[in-house]
């Protein structure tokens, strides 16, 4: 494919594209397929001779599209919002294209310096305090993560490096993998599980804090917890706190969960993968109050800010911490203006070392949507998630199961968990809409997350309507 070819078969993409995004929702939101279809519908190996491109689209529809599940119909409810935006996808195109690996400042100074103040920008859209702000002298700063779980993963090894040296430092005679044995990481049991695999990988001992009757975590239930395990001879060195977590969007209390992780020199992340975005919202931040006690904080663009998969954002309070971490010099990555002061190597901030241009994404959403454009988006869907609830609210066979803060509405029909899981099945096999269930104080509970970029009220209104046919079917069979 020549330049000549590329800018034909590039517009051509560009029409598949946005003829795809219009007419998704005559697509079925979700599959209807047994694992191992595709094998059988593509040949062994690789073809000897190029094929042309035409027979490969016709292979998209015929061998792909049967396979997805479609994120961004406005029929899909299940998980959390994927984000999605034109601009976002321009700008990927754009990454693709330039394809610099920005793993020091002079693989690419650009690539650097736009996600450094893109960090920034979002931090002012979110009120975050100064210290997390880089600036051109601040101590802390961002960085883009592929996702929440990654964020978590650094968070907790540069909180288990630190601990390590704060010991040691004390205790010069301790060796470090006694050190390492007798460190104890905390969250919530509501919290995602990517928190306890990160403490899986990071061979440390986590536990799980007990949650009140709003899923949310409480200093008195840490506290107690904490002075247990120092009694024991463990040192408590982490806690990761959850604003709005995955189950029903619950938040815990960090304003005092805070100053305790402060108290006891534990390291506080906050995971608000998909929560954070509100925060741009002034009626919505106040749920970041306490922010300032943060070692580290994280959410997810990707998921509904609508800057596409991936780009997940993180602060850190010192970047001293992280770098101090995660820092190794060979000769071949050193450059002449790294002791400036003035540059970041990104490197020092993640797991892998390369990394693409995922700054020009935010550059690109939040120039051509402006913070009142975000904001608009952010509203309307929580706007949505409120018209759902009042609909589950106004039929006596159902009940909401957790507050509806955000856009994710916790429902079920009153009645056993079996009566719920069947309803749940039928919804799946209908294949007109797609949820996923959450299991809240031991009931099976149905989510309903306001998810595609497109979703407006007649989708809701039809969602409503497709789920109770279901449910008179479903409550007709039960035995009286």
């Amino acid at each position: 494919m020549d330049a000549a070819e590329f800018r034909r078969r590039g517009k051509e993409m560009v029409d598949y594209v946005a003829d795809y995004l219009e007419k998704i929702e005559e697509r079925p939101v979700y599959p209807d397929l047994e694992p191992g279809y595709l094998r059988d519908l593509i040949p062994t190996e690789a073809p000897c001779e190029p094929e042309s491109f035409e027979d490969l689209m016709q292979d998209v529809e015929r061998v792909i599209m049967p396979g997805i599940t479609h994120w961004h119909s406005p029929n899909f409810f299940a998980y959390f919002p994927a984000a999605s935006s034109y601009p976002a996808m321009l700008a990927d195109m754009l990454c693709g294209a330039i394809g610099c690996i920005g793993f020091s400042w002079a693989a690419s100074p650009a690539c650097t310096e736009l996600e450094t103040v893109m960090l920034d920008w979002l931090g002012k859209m979110l009120q975050l305090p100064e210290c997390f702000i880089a600036g051109t002298h601040g101590h802390g700063g961002g960085v883009i993560q592929s996702t929440a779980s990654e964020a978590t993963l650094m968070s907790l090894l540069a909180a288990r490096c630190k601990a390590v040296r704060r010991v040691q430092a004390v205790e010069s005679e301790r060796s470090e993998s006694d050190v390492l044995s007798k460190l104890v990481a905390y969250t919530s049991d509501q919290a995602h599980s990517s928190v306890e695999r990160a403490a899986l990988i990071g061979a440390v001992m986590m536990r799980k804090v007990p949650t009140d009757e709003h899923f949310a975590v409480r200093e008195e239930m840490l506290k107690k917890m904490v002075e247990e395990d120092k009694a024991a001879g463990l040192i408590p060195f982490y806690f990761c706190a959850t604003l709005g977590t995955t189950p029903s969007c619950a938040f815990d209390h960090i304003t005092k969960l805070g100053p305790l992780c402060n108290k006891e020199n534990m390291w506080m992340h906050i995971d608000a993968a998909y929560a954070g975005s509100a925060f741009i919202c002034p009626e919505f931040r106040p749920l970041l109050n306490g922010i300032e006690y943060a070692d580290s904080f994280n959410f997810n663009p990707h998921k509904w800010l609508l800057i596409n998969f991936d780009c997940s954002t993180m602060w850190v309070k010192k970047r001293t911490d992280i770098i101090g971490a995660f820092k190794m010099e060979p000769l071949y990555l050193k450059h002449e203006n790294q002791e400036s002061g003035l540059v970041t190597d990104y490197r020092h901030w993640q797991i892998p070392l390369g990394r693409r241009f995922r700054s020009l994404k935010m550059w690109f959403v939040f120039r051509l949507y402006g913070l009142k454009g975000l904001q608009a988006h952010i509203r309307k869907q929580v706007a949505l998630a409120k018209e759902f609830e009042s609909l589950v609210q106004a039929d006596n066979r159902f009940e909401i199961c957790a507050e509806v803060i955000l856009g994710l509405v916790c429902f079920r029909l009153k009645g056993s968990n079996e009566l719920n899981q069947n309803l749940l099945k039928r919804i799946t096999k209908s294949r007109e809409i797609h949820l996923v269930p959450c299991q809240l104080s031991g009931r099976f509970v149905l989510r309903f997350a306001i998810c595609a970029r497109t979703t407006e009220s007649r989708h809701i209104q039809r969602a409503w309507r497709h789920i109770t046919q279901l449910a008179f079917e479903l409550l007709q069979e039960q035995p009286h």
